[in-house]
């Protein structure tokens, strides 16, 4: 269990105004509850409410339920020292029990500092059987002077005896408009690259964070090319992209170029999105709808090689790679059976 040292006011979160309007209401009626469900796709604000939250129930001069920044509670949550604001994250793939075990023995103790004490489950849905029982008896008897906020992407993945017990908050996809003008803004991005990572990290500003630098652009032209090639390729072509991909021989850097973090985007992401672009040009759409806007000329002439329905089969397949990654399944084996797959599809 850590303590948290990033932060970011209400005001200067985007796109998630009716969470955070939900959550205004709840403190100005005087009734919070004791558990949250954070619910969102990853990098769309839920970690950094829950530290607005954290800063705006512990600010001693709040200023329309927002914390003011410069009292005590204040300093120390911008500080990052704050003693009553901690994070649980995942210890490699799972929250243990032992992680919960330590949660719960801090509930025995008032909050040292604030009037709340707010404690952070990243990616719950990752926390392990044991784990989630554990959990359970807090949320059956909730501590008092306590605010548990769990922060999930399905919550179908926890308990639903957990979810039953937490009121829920849905975070929705940040608006491509507006995450692009915060590019631009804040980051000092062209608008041609800005609207790129906007429409690609799917409304997630941080899978944009994390695509800025210029080596994502050059593997994702890759990724591309690779694609427009499949349709030409021999079974060994095919074969050889497969071991390019999966990595023989560097095992690590592969694995997290396929796979990524929670937000890295490889090429699996990339191919995905490029085949959804071809169904939208072989059903007429208009090319501002297109995801790889910058790539609409190849993506037309590509469209050619491929049938509406094995378009859809690529899209189905691809999804179905990117959940067998994530289970940890040979790699070799998944890129082998992807791009011959693929290449198949492309003759339907």
């Amino acid at each position: 269990m850590t303590k948290q040292n990033r932060f970011v006011p209400f005001s200067e979160i985007i796109g998630q105004e009716r969470a955070i309007q939900f959550l205004k209401q709840a403190m100005a009626r005087e009734r919070m509850p004791h558990a949250y469900l954070f619910v969102g796709i990853h990098g769309v604000g839920k970690t950094a409410t829950a530290m607005a939250l954290t800063q705006a129930v512990n600010c001693l001069e709040p200023v329309k339920e927002e914390g003011c920044g410069h009292c005590r509670s204040c300093r120390q949550i911008l500080g990052g020292n704050f003693p009553d604001l901690f994070t649980v994250n995942p210890d490699g793939q799972f929250i243990k029990i032992e992680q919960i075990r330590e949660l719960n023995h801090s509930f025995s103790f008032k909050p040292v500092s604030g009037r709340y004490r707010v404690s952070i489950i990243r990616q719950a849905e990752s926390m392990t059987e044991e784990a989630a029982n554990s959990f359970l008896k807090t949320l059956e008897e909730p501590p008092e002077g306590n605010i548990l906020i769990l922060n999930v992407t399905e919550p179908l993945d926890l308990l639903p005896t957990i979810v039953s017990r937490c009121q829920k908050v849905s975070f929705r996809p940040i608006p491509a408009p507006l995450l692009t003008k915060w590019l631009i803004d804040h980051k000092q991005a062209t608008e041609a690259k800005a609207e790129v990572l906007a429409r690609i990290s799917e409304g997630s500003l941080g899978k944009a964070l994390e695509m800025e630098d210029e080596g994502f652009f050059q593997r994702r032209q890759d990724y591309v090319s690779q694609l427009q090639s499949l349709p030409k390729l021999s079974p060994v072509e095919l074969l050889n992209m497969a071991m390019t991909l999966s990595g023989k021989g560097k095992r690590k850097a592969s694995e997290a170029q396929v796979k990524g973090g929670a937000g890295l985007i490889g090429p699996l992401d990339i191919w995905k999105t490029c085949y959804r672009d071809l169904l939208l040009l072989k059903m007429g759409c208009r090319e501002e709808r297109l995801i790889n806007i910058d790539y609409s000329d190849q993506l037309k002439k590509l469209s050619e090689n491929y049938r509406m329905h094995a378009l859809i089969q690529c899209i189905m397949h691809l999804d179905r790679a990117q959940r067998e990654v994530s289970r940890g399944r040979n790699l070799d084996l998944l890129m082998e059976n992807t791009v011959l797959t693929l290449r198949k599809l492309a003759g339907q």
